[in-house]
């Protein structure tokens, strides 16, 4: 018999798990009393977004403006004026790239809320897998992007990162084999890199992204840049991330996501911006009018002010400094331990750390289950990026540099070593 639920909601939804991250969250809080009593209270390396408070320069700017007359009605889907200029100001000084904020620029209520948004908009709902609607995903790659796709009707096609391709696939072997593997090739709507990667870390070469732009340019496949994690960075100059806009003829085939979470740590505001292609960036401004009336006021008003501020880029800066220090310590912790870690291969980007299960395990889930119930350590194992994370894990090293070592310390005392 057909229940309530299987009657209401269309059959992509009903395929749906509650996100990864949630359910991690779930599992850690029902073992919390459990953990703290044999004192092993959970210490969190899962969850994707800093733990530290956003820039006071930006709080302040955000109480000043809450009494302006105004300010609280509706704003716009794309923006005020002043977000989109302030955006476009911002990728001129840290990209070098011109944006006209009136039609290359458009503000998102998240990244996340973006990206899911422009599936929805791409992709025609098919029931059968062959003949879905196709997007192109790393893999491993950012859990969301396949949820995006799957309950929008679309097929999520991975795109192999592996340590022997450089996390750098050729996209055109990508594309024979998905041939062979029974899709049409004119069924691919898009493709989506993001560098640098979660959960991977790694960065891309001009080079390569050069020749994804030309490759999506012959198959006239959109190509969506998620940029989020476009300013953390702590290595060299020649590794600091670029703008895909910064290369040839991106602008003809691709859009670029950017978050206010990842860099001030602003993850509860909801802030973000689309900017590229015009045509494509006010196809989608048209999709986002009908479904929501734009970023609170204030809080665009605080974003733009911190975008271009010294007081920004300062925090920035510091932030940097701070997650270096912490891969740092978790390097030398897992070293220790047995990890086999070369240091001259270390990203020196995002707040990750990608590292292979021990080899007694199994699967990533195991241990990553054993980890949380002997020690309290909660990270995520690598198969929830896709199928080509199985065998690793995910650590994020967002809190403090005591709980860190704390992790180290916990890991050796019950005997959680590589070997």
């Amino acid at each position: 018999m057909t229940t309530l639920e299987e009657k209401l909601f269309n059959e992509h939804v009903m395929t749906l798990d509650t996100y990864i991250m949630f359910r991690i969250k779930e599992k850690q809080t029902k073992l919390t009393p459990e953990l703290t009593a044999k004192n092993r209270a959970p210490i969190s390396l899962a969850m994707g977004a800093p733990t530290a408070s956003p820039p006071e320069y930006v709080i302040n700017k955000l109480k000043e403006c809450l009494d302006e007359d105004g300010i609280h009605t509706y704003s716009v889907p794309k923006g005020e004026d002043y977000f989109r200029k302030a955006v476009a100001q911002r990728m001129k000084t840290r990209f070098g790239v011109d944006m006209d904020p009136n039609t290359e620029i458009f503000s998102l209520i998240g990244s996340k809320e973006g990206i899911a948004n422009m599936m929805r908009a791409l992709i025609n709902p098919k029931h059968e897998e062959k003949e879905k609607d196709i997007i192109m995903v790393p893999d491993p790659g950012y859990a969301s992007y396949s949820q995006f796709i799957k309950c929008s009707g679309g097929y999520a096609y991975p795109v192999p990162l592996k340590a022997e391709n450089n996390y750098m696939p050729d996209m055109d072997e990508v594309f024979e084999q998905l041939e062979k593997d029974g899709f049409a090739q004119n069924k691919v709507k898009a493709l989506i890199v993001n560098y640098p990667n979660n959960p991977l870390g790694v960065t891309a070469t001009r080079e390569y992204l050069q020749s994804v732009i030309e490759f999506c340019k012959k198959h006239q496949i959109l190509l969506i840049s998620d940029a989020a994690y476009s300013d953390l960075y702590y290595g060299s100059e020649d590794e600091k991330p670029f703008s895909i806009f910064e290369l040839d003829g991106a602008r003809d085939i691709a859009v670029e996501f950017f978050s206010f979470s990842k860099p001030y740590a602003m993850t509860g505001w909801r802030l973000g911006w689309i900017c590229g292609n015009s045509a494509i960036v006010q196809r989608f401004g048209k999709v986002k009018s009908s479904i929501d009336n734009g970023i609170y006021k204030p809080l665009q008003k605080a974003a733009a002010a911190i975008l271009n501020s010294k007081e920004g880029d300062e925090y920035i800066e510091k932030m940097n400094k701070g997650f270096k220090h912490k891969q740092e310590i978790m390097v030398k912790g897992l070293k220790e331990l047995g990890w086999p870690i070369d240091e001259t291969k270390v990203p020196h980007t995002t707040f990750y750390l990608w590292l292979p299960i021990p080899p007694r395990y199994t699967d990533s889930f195991t241990f990553c289950e054993d980890l949380l119930e002997k020690s309290g350590v909660v990270v995520v194992p690598g198969n929830a990026f896709g199928k080509y994370g199985e065998g690793f894990f995910r650590i994020s090293f967002v809190c403090s540099d005591e709980k860190l070592q704390e992790v180290i310390d916990r890991m050796k005392a019950d005997g959680f070593f590589f070997n």
